[in-house]
Order: C-alpha cells, then sequence, then structure tokens
C-alpha cells in the first residue's frame, strides 16, 4: 500500500488490469468554470489522475495547441488562485488524483512552501515540475513532504543511468517518461524511445513510470499501455475543448479508454 493518491490511482487501475489513465488540462480554459467542468468530463469517462497545467508565458515544453490555449487564458488576466480554485472544485466532484503541472519559476515565485501548502489545501495530490531536476530540488523536495504531496520528476530518452536513478529516488507518485525529445502535440505514431525510457527508469529503481507526449489515439493507448503503468494525454483532449466543450473532451476520453458512452 501507499499514502500517495496518485501512486493508489495508479495501482488501482493495474489491479484492474489495465494502465492509468492520465489527462492533461490547462487551468481555466477556456475559463475556469469550463475547465472544472472538462475535468470532470475526464474523470467520468475512464481518467484516473488529472493533471492541471499552470499558464505560463514562456512554456518551451508546450505544443502549439496547449500554447494558444494558455495564451488566451493568460490574456483574459489569469490568477494563480484560479489553479487551487480548480483543483478544489475538481477534487470535490471525483475520486480522482488531481496534479498541477506548472513550470518551477510559478512556484519559486510564490514560494516553495506556500504552493505546497495551498495545493494541499485544495485537495491536490502533488505537483509535475517538468523544468525541475532533483538536484536543484531541494527546497521544493522539502516543502511536498512537509503536506504529503506527490513529486513527479521527468526521464528523457536522454537521461542516463545515473540521472535516472536520481530521477527515481526523487519522484514520489510516478515517473513521467517523455517518449520523445521536443514539445507536446498529438503525433502519428509513439517514439520507440518511450519503452526504452520505460525500461531505463524501471531499472533505476522507479515503481511507476507513465508516459506522455505524443499520445492521440487508443492504438497509441494501448500500445504504451503494454509497457508502462500509465498514459497521458494533453493535446488531444485541449483541442476536443476547443472545439466542442466539456462533452466533447468526455468523448475523447470515453474513446481513448476504451469505454463507451
Amino acid at each position: 500500500m501507499t499514502d500517495s493518491k496518485t501512486a493508489a490511482a495508479i495501482d488501482s487501475a493495474a489491479a484492474e488490469g489495465r494502465p492509468a489513465f492520465i489527462g492533461y488540462l490547462p487551468a481555466g480554459f477556456p475559463d475556469k468554470e469550463t475547465s472544472i467542468a472538462a475535468a470532470i468530463e475526464l474523470v467520468r469517462n475512464g481518467a484516473d489522475v488529472i493533471e492541471i497545467g499552470v499558464p505560463y508565458s514562456d512554456p518551451v515544453m508546450d505544443g502549439p495547441v496547449i500554447q494558444q490555449a494558455t495564451t488566451e487564458v493568460l490574456a483574459r488576466g489569469f490568477r494563480i488562485a484560479e489553479v487551487f480554485e480548480i483543483v478544489e472544485a475538481v477534487t470535490q466532484a471525483t475520486d480522482a488524483a488531481v496534479l498541477v503541472m506548472t513550470y518551477y519559476n510559478i512556484i519559486d515565485r510564490m514560494g516553495p512552501a506556500e504552493f505546497a501548502r495551498r495545493l494541499a489545501e485544495a485537495g491536490g495530490a502533488g505537483a509535475i515540475t517538468p523544468d525541475l531536476i532533483p538536484d536543484e530540488a531541494e527546497e521544493w523536495i522539502a516543502a511536498v513532504d512537509a503536506h504529503g504531496l506527490d513529486r513527479v520528476f521527468l526521464a528523457a530518452p536522454t537521461s542516463t543511468p545515473q540521472r535516472l536513478a536520481r530521477i527515481a529516488e526523487a519522484s514520489r507518485g510516478f515517473v513521467y517518461g517523455v517518449s520523445l525529445m521536443g514539445v507536446t502535440g498529438a503525433r502519428e505514431a509513439v517514439s520507440e524511445a518511450a519503452e526504452r525510457v520505460v525500461r531505463g527508469a524501471k531499472e533505476a529503481g522507479a515503481q511507476r513510470v507513465c508516459v506522455g507526449l505524443g499520445v492521440s489515439t487508443r492504438a497509441h493507448v494501448e500500445e504504451i499501455g503494454a509497457y508502462a503503468d500509465g498514459v497521458i494525454v494533453g493535446t488531444a483532449l485541449v483541442a476536443a475543448l476547443r472545439d466542442g466543450g466539456p462533452q466533447a473532451v468526455g468523448r475523447i476520453a470515453a474513446e481513448l479508454t476504451g469505454r463507451e458512452i
């Protein structure tokens, strides 16, 4: 057993013989209430873990669909407090583990201890910090540990065995396996590097590895689910929200998870 809410959600999916489905949506897109409704639809249609992305002015890892969405959110006067309000609303309405995904500058500006406190008070499970490496995360690790939150670090195809061991040791909840070098976005095929990243992270001691970047079809989910503990989908969901609202997000989630609506 684990006291990590994210790990518990992944383990629950594994007990059902399937990979966990992790869905990403930007906080406040296209507005706060709609983003909450979309996240709830995701859970209703099979998502085990929700990632709420924090809009940022220089999203170096995000592809064009997510960049456009977050640009719109920032343009309307987004406040960081909205993230915690959204997390609280989704955790109160669902049983999913709710993580925030944020560039570390946002945490650093607020202060790691304050950010972790507010996230925990909102019912959040933890945070994914794509631009933070464990070697520079001492203050953040202390802050999340103080509040029992998960901390998710990224493992890439270029990560050395030594780096993977450090990532595995520092992560709590799961290790985020990046399936390719580059920005997020839907792709025709899953990078062959994905399985290599998962294998390397597991050999380095990671208990759970979930794969993201480029996942957009049911075939991708099945392929990755054969070797990873969870499958992370973002761009396909954000595009559905943009084009068809929360109901479209639910339809795509049901399709990706193999559920009937």
